[in-house]
């Protein structure tokens, strides 16, 4: 796990010393050494974080046998000693950064099929004058890029890209829509102009006739004409692959430990990294001083119950308020996930007992784990459908306030954009139609990614379910792990994705996945083969944190340092009569809007701090 950061300018735009300045940008990422690589059309740098072989001789950026290509990583390829095996080559190091770039130097991009894992690399084909930027399949390392048509710069972190001198990069105002409806801002598009993120699953060919951005895998791609009924034979094809990819992801050569939550999918991955480990296991686990919040001890039931060597940290409104501002700080543009804080402080507690930790990430977009689903399910009936303006209408009555996430929902106009209209609502967020009373400009929305010609028309647990595989997850949940893990030099793994994991769950029988109620129907009844059900017996309450009573407590303070009357006008880009309007709601007791509160909180940060 490292940073990584490179570009490529034919007329010798970059410097040798904005390739070392941004790669120091990134020293969070890699502390265990720095390495360079400038030839005057290319620079790649690399910040590593030693995981497997910590000598110096796998430290990057590293050249190929024969000398044609040159490798930044920042990742694990898991894979790496089979396909070692099948290059019939000699290795100068026992790292997986070199068989990648020995496949690569070899294959080109046709090797990236014989991958599994987590990937974020570049290399660079100097005789060719060629550069290839890979991102993984799902989208668990980050890439960003800067491209304007003639210079291309990238980086893991966005930071790194503003710390190039020569380049001029300013907001992108229109991405505001989409972060006041989602929560955060999804690929491509960044909070800047001409800065992207790389989709999960593809990779950028640059030459000097431009650049090419191409797809390489999807989820949609691997849906399949027929779905798997049989459930004995689906829990024993998931049990096995489940235990080959942690087998996968307990390689390391530092110490390595289990985020655990308690819940289904983490409690999955440490009973399975329990039984294949002969050594006793570490889990860490984050609980709160509100008891509504605190699921700590179902965490504790589990690691007794597995006889790991566990860690607990309890955490409190003072804690939070520590890190609110460094948590904003680390992800670099405008991001609402306040499950990030525990996120980050659990990495932090995590880190000073080892180096890798596995977590459960993956499970609810695979297995229909979200209520939402269910929502999509309801508003697909066609009755509903039909009344929907009515319903929500009368479900929005004075005196009946805990039905107005349902009126919202009820509430949208069409059917374009209703994933993520689900998704928004379900959150709290700001209604697509609220968006033109909020901001002082246009409101500016791209439409969700259509999938036309999939070899099977999906149920609407499955279209929702594949619209946050797409987007929620590599937008939001695996920023929030990568972010908050790196800060502090902590390499996080998710077994629940490995793409073998993913192409067999998306063609499973959908009452496999949501049956009579029960939701992760087959992911939990392989793992209640290792760990009692009774364990599991309450409802499901997810990574969140007890926002709504911070922000009216002690950091309440936010709300005058961002959302005054001065700082909202200073920027103009949200009417300070709605925020006013807002503020009165939720400090006159109404709890619901704390979400959009929050949202407009850290957007005025962001504009503070960067504009």
């Amino acid at each position: 796990m490292c940073g990584i950061t490179g570009f490529l300018s034919f007329n010798k735009f970059f410097s040798e010393q904005s390739l070392s300045r941004i790669t120091r940008s990134l020293e969070h990422r890699g502390p265990d050494a720095e390495g360079l690589f400038y030839d005057g059309t290319c620079g790649l740098g690399h910040r590593r974080l030693s995981i497997l072989d910590l000598s110096e001789s796998a430290n990057q950026p590293m050249q190929s046998a024969d000398g044609s290509c040159t490798i930044v990583f920042n990742g694990e390829v898991y894979n790496y000693r089979e396909m070692a095996a099948e290059l019939r080559v000699p290795l100068r190091t026992t790292s997986d950064t070199e068989v990648i770039l020995e496949s690569f130097a070899r294959q080109g991009v046709s090797s990236l099929a014989q991958f599994n894992g987590m990937f974020a690399f570049a290399v660079y084909n100097a005789a060719r004058q060629e550069l290839h930027v890979v991102r993984d399949r799902l989208g668990i390392k980050p890439l960003f890029y800067y491209w304007d048509g003639r210079q291309l710069a990238f980086a893991s972190e966005l930071k790194a890209l503003k710390a190039l001198p020569e380049l001029r990069i300013e907001p992108d105002f229109t991405s505001i829509s989409h972060f006041l409806h989602l929560g955060y801002i999804p690929a491509p598009r960044t909070i800047y102009k001409n800065v992207f993120k790389l989709q999960p699953g593809h990779y950028l060919e640059a030459t000097p006739k431009g650049l090419k951005n191409i797809h390489f895998w999807s989820p949609a791609a691997r849906i399949a004409p027929h779905v798997l009924h049989d459930e004995k034979e689906a829990k024993k094809g998931l049990e096995d692959l489940l235990l080959s990819a942690v087998q996968y992801q307990l390689i390391s050569d530092v110490p390595l430990g289990v985020f655990l939550s308690g819940g289904i999918d983490s409690s999955t991955v440490a009973a399975l990294a329990s039984r294949l480990t002969s050594t006793r296991l570490n889990t860490f686990s984050i609980g709160f001083t509100e008891e509504k919040f605190n699921e700590a001890h179902y965490a504790s039931a589990v690691a007794k119950h597995l006889g790991t060597q566990h860690h607990e940290f309890i955490v409190s409104s003072a804690e939070a308020k520590r890190l609110v501002e460094p948590m904003l700080d680390a992800y670099d543009e405008p991001y609402a996930d306040s499950s990030a804080i525990p996120t980050m402080l659990v990495s932090q507690l995590a880190r000073r007992h080892v180096t890798v930790a596995l977590c459960g990430d993956g499970g609810d977009e695979l297995f229909f784990g979200y209520g939402m689903y269910q929502w999509a399910e309801r508003l697909a009936n066609p009755l509903l459908k039909a009344l929907r303006k009515p319903v929500s209408r009368l479900l929005t009555i004075p005196g009946a306030p805990r039905y107005r996430k349902a009126a919202s929902l009820f509430g949208y106009d069409d059917e374009s954009g209703l994933a993520g209209h689900i998704f928004s609502q379900e959150q709290g967020f700001f209604a697509k139609k609220e968006l033109s009373g909020l901001l002082a400009g246009r409101p500016a929305l791209d439409g969700a990614a259509s999938h036309q010609g999939l070899s099977r028309p999906l149920t609407p647990r499955e279209k929702q379910a594949l619209y946050d595989l797409e987007t929620y997850l590599p937008d939001d949940l695996l920023t929030k792990v990568d972010r908050a893990t790196m800060y502090y030099g902590l390499e996080a793994r998710v077994p629940l994705l490995d793409h073998r994991v993913v192409e067999f769950a998306l063609n499973l029988a959908p009452n496999l996945k949501y049956r009579n109620g029960v939701s992760k129907y087959l992911l939990k009844e392989v793992l209640y083969q290792y760990v009692p059900r009774q364990l599991f017996n309450r409802p499901k309450r997810g990574f969140s944190v007890p926002l709504a009573s911070w922000l009216g407590g002690d950091l309440r303070y936010l709300q005058e340092a961002y959302l005054s009357k001065e700082v909202v006008e200073r920027y103009g880009v949200i009417r300070f009569e709605t925020v006013k309007d807002l503020l009165r709601q939720f400090n006159g007791g109404n709890t619901y809007v704390y979400h959009r509160v929050w949202l407009l909180i850290v957007l005025h940060y962001w504009l503070q701090k960067h504009v």
